[in-house]
């Protein structure tokens, strides 16, 4: 077929217009020299030496003086200098590079005349790992080589391109003291061909190895482009199809859930550009790839080209775990916590929207099942005290799991937990939890639950909870499913008897990044934290304090505190150290240490002296040591004297309110007041009794009975009597109902007092008392006989806290003195 070798007869006619003939000429010997107009310098080398060898320079002048001197000089560092026209000297080169050699006449001043370089390095060493590659079918090849040890000096390199017939050559095209290349001219898929690279410099040649290859061994196919398609149907199958243009036979295809650590599975494909793709996850993103090569075994794999898609939601398929405890609230009721296990992934089909949990009583058929929803993986029910069959389910938008039942039975003592439960940190996101078997169960043990919660990082966001089944035999495990390093987490170890968990042990651990562990000091603590702290795995400590507010009491102060967040914690908080210093002493603060875990966050510190200035502030302790303080607050604790007054007083006047609200007491409590009554206190007050309506009044009555004072003191004088002006201003007249409560004006609200009400005429209700000094007003604030028309006798009230006076008997000739009247203040002139 004349086409079978046209197209090789076309190639090869390329070659010849876009090559060039291989012509390499052997190595010059000759000597160095430089021929300048006022000289020359000659060397007994050529102008490229290995390291180690002896040049004589010499230097000539063709006009100078007997007083001028002929020199040379080496990179400007002069080696020689002698008077006359010519001088000489053998130079040692042991280093790499090019040397430059120069003469001068130096006279009046240093004048060059002539010079010469000379290089020193290496021959070429031979070329190795000859190799050839062309990127897509329509590409021109490129070949690269190793060059080996460095030459220094000018070295050049040409790739010998021969099909067994004619032989062409192709320029080294990169300056690369490493690598070499060259690109060649389009070739066909054909022919064989035969690839040599040449290096040669001033000190020698070499050759590579002959390569020899085809067009095919060296072609890298561009990446294909392919499609995945989703079968709706089957949410675990799709779909890949692809298309190149070398119309490659061998594909290889890889593929990984999007985002994810895992390792990619990997499928090799013949002759197709389509494949079926089974058994992947539901609801899951994938991220798929694919290479190809012309010819399986030959040739270069061309790079990955990618995609990604997200498989369709499938029904659940998995069965929930299921277990419960319960604790028996009376004779007829219980409480029952179902828990289980979220499905896998895989089992799950998709993002679970909720579960059904279903609780039938065996015991009362006639109670129909009732059904719960709920969106946690547990649920609680206050139920009747009898045995019950327990289903949950877990739905998707595309369906619900099969049911997981169980059966629950009343009156089962309580089950204690396991004992000697603990947690070791093993790094790389890993804790070891270990336990011992219960003691004292009275059912046989089946098997162990633990479970796990990273700590509630925002308000809103409930805990991420996972758990593990055991058989009996294990008695330790290593939790790795949800477990990030430097976060603590709550543990909790239980023992199941036939579905039934019995009581957790709780601890508490963490993971760490460091592979291996290492113990940890404590310096600094001075024994503080020897009961709150233990030796364990070198973790950061907290990058924040604690957030504290304090108050005084009178017997310290109490000082509450805040959790640090959980991404500042940095592992498992061990302890709170809480710093006092006391302004008005010296030395260091004292410290008193809380251990962390389910003590409460509040220290009341107690035995404080008042009076004190008080500085506090807290950190928080890990595994690692002591982070950095939170915030600081100043105390100042009051002294007690204040209080002690002050309840002093109060005390008393409570006892003295006691003592007068019994008429005895009183009695008594007013003369021994009249005796400690200064004596200025019984100056004598104007008597309003010699005023004109006074005297008018006590003659209309015949007969006036007033109270006596059993107490009253032998030296006590009736005071004068003063006139009283009579005010007219507004008469009025008098209004039915206007009263006047006799009595102490303290006295209201107080039955055992006697009250009575008496019409007072409008004449009187404004008095104005204009003596001429008037001194002294004895308790203005008591309220006056009022002279009416009922002359029944009145008892003589006293308040709860009565006047400075004692007060004087009414007498029989009507004289009526000041403290029987009551005045109103605001007839008072201002």
């Amino acid at each position: 077929m004349p086409f079978a070798w046209i197209v090789p007869s076309a190639v090869w006619l390329v070659l010849h217009f876009t090559a060039e003939s291989c012509r390499r000429e052997a190595v010059s010997g000759s000597r160095a020299a430089g021929v300048c107009n006022k000289g020359n310098v000659t060397a007994s080398t050529a102008s490229v030496i290995r390291p180690g060898t002896n040049v004589t320079l010499s230097c000539h002048l063709r006009r100078t003086s007997p007083s001028c001197k002929a020199a040379i000089y080496l990179n400007d560092s002069e080696q020689i200098s002698r008077h006359g026209d010519s001088v000489s000297k053998t130079i040692l080169v042991t280093t790499y590079g090019k040397h430059t050699f120069m003469c001068y006449n130096i006279c009046t001043k240093k004048e060059l005349v002539c010079g010469i370089d000379i290089e020193c390095g290496n021959p070429p060493d031979e070329p190795r790992n000859v190799s050839c590659i062309q990127n897509g079918t329509r590409g021109h090849p490129t070949c690269t080589w190793d060059k080996g040890r460095a030459t220094y000096v000018c070295t050049d390199y040409e790739i010998e391109l021969s099909n067994g017939t004619d032989s062409f050559c192709f320029r080294e095209e990169t300056s690369d003291q490493v690598l070499g290349s060259g690109a060649l001219s389009k070739l066909d898929f054909d022919s064989n061909y035969t690839v040599v690279v040449f290096a040669s410099n001033g000190l020698g040649n070499s050759s590579s190895q002959p390569f020899t290859f085809t067009l095919v061994d060296i072609v890298k196919p561009h990446p294909p482009r392919f499609l995945v398609e989703f079968d709706n149907s089957s949410a675990t199958n799709c779909t890949l199809s692809w298309h190149d243009e070398a119309r490659a036979q061998h594909y290889r295809l890889r593929y990984r859930p999007r985002g994810g650590p895992g390792a990619w599975s990997t499928v090799e494909i013949f002759s197709r550009e389509e494949y079926h793709l089974q058994g992947l996850e539901p609801d899951t993103d994938y991220e798929f790839q694919v290479s190809c090569r012309i010819l399986p075994g030959r040739g270069f794999w061309s790079d990955w080209s990618g995609s990604w898609g997200r498989t369709p939601t499938a029904a659940p398929s998995g069965i929930l775990d299921v277990w419960y405890r319960q604790q028996d609230l009376d004779s007829g009721h219980q409480n029952l916590s179902i828990f289980w296990k979220a499905l896998s992934k895989a089992e799950a089909g998709g993002r679970i929207l909720g579960y059904t949990v279903t609780l039938e009583a065996l015991e009362h058929g006639d109670v129909p099942a009732q059904s719960h929803q709920s969106s946690e993986t547990r649920f609680s029910r206050v139920t009747p005290r009898v045995a019950h069959r327990v289903t949950v389910t877990a739905r998707n938008s595309r369906g619900s799991s099969g049911p997981a039942a169980i059966l629950t039975r009343p009156g089962s003592p309580e089950l204690p937990p396991p004992q000697r439960v603990s947690a070791v940190a093993l790094g790389n996101s890993s804790i070891l939890v270990s336990w011992s078997p219960p003691v004292g169960t009275p059912l046989p043990i089946e098997g162990y639950l633990v479970e796990w919660a990273e700590p509630r990082g925002e308000p809103l966001l409930q805990p991420r909870h996972s758990c593990l089944k055991l058989p009996p035999s294990h008695l330790s495990t290593v939790i790795t499913e949800h477990i990030r390093d430097n976060v603590c987490y709550q543990i909790h170890v239980s023992a199941l008897h036939q579905d039934r968990a019995g009581q957790a042990a709780a601890v508490r651990g963490n993971s760490t990044a460091q592979g291996e562990p290492q113990e940890c000091p404590f310096g600094g603590f001075d024994g503080v934290l020897s009961s709150a702290l233990t030796p364990a795995l070198c973790l950061a400590a907290p990058s924040a304090g604690p957030q504290m507010i304090t108050m005084p009491l009178a017997s310290g102060v109490l000082v509450s505190w805040q959790e640090i967040p959980a991404a500042q914690q940095r592992g498992c908080i061990t302890a709170y150290l809480i710093y006092l210093h006391r302004r008005d002493r010296q030395g260091q603060p004292e410290v008193h240490a809380v251990p962390a875990g389910n003590s409460p966050l509040s220290l009341h510190i107690p035995d404080l002296e008042p009076g004190e200035h008080l500085d506090l502030w807290m950190t928080a302790v890990t595994a690692a040591g002591e982070g950095p303080q939170g915030n600081s607050d100043s105390v100042f604790l009051e002294r007690a004297g204040n209080w002690v007054t002050l309840v002093i007083v109060c005390s008393s006047f409570i006892l003295l309110a006691c003592v007068c609200s019994v008429p005895p007491g009183r009695k008594v409590f007013q003369w021994l007041l009249s005796l400690l009554v200064p004596q200025w206190q019984s100056k004598a007050i104007p008597d309003p009794a010699n005023a004109t309506w006074a005297k008018s009044l006590m003659a209309t009555k015949e007969e006036l009975s007033s109270p006596s004072n059993l107490f009253l003191p032998s030296g006590f004088e009736e005071p004068e009597t003063s006139p009283v002006e009579e005010s007219l201003e507004h008469p009025e007249p008098p209004i039915p109902g206007d009263k006047l409560l006799v009595g102490s004006a303290g006295s209201r609200g107080h039955g055992d007092w006697a009250q009575e009400e008496q019409q007072l005429p409008e004449l009187y209700q404004r008095l104005l008392v204009e003596p001429p000094e008037l001194e002294y007003i004895s308790n203005p604030g008591t309220s006056a006989l009022s002279p009416g028309w009922d002359t029944e006798p009145e008892p003589e009230p006293i308040s709860v806290f009565p006047s400075a006076f004692p007060t004087p008997a009414l007498c029989c000739q009507g004289n009526l003195t000041l403290d029987r009247v009551k005045l109103n203040c605001g007839s008072f002139p201002r």
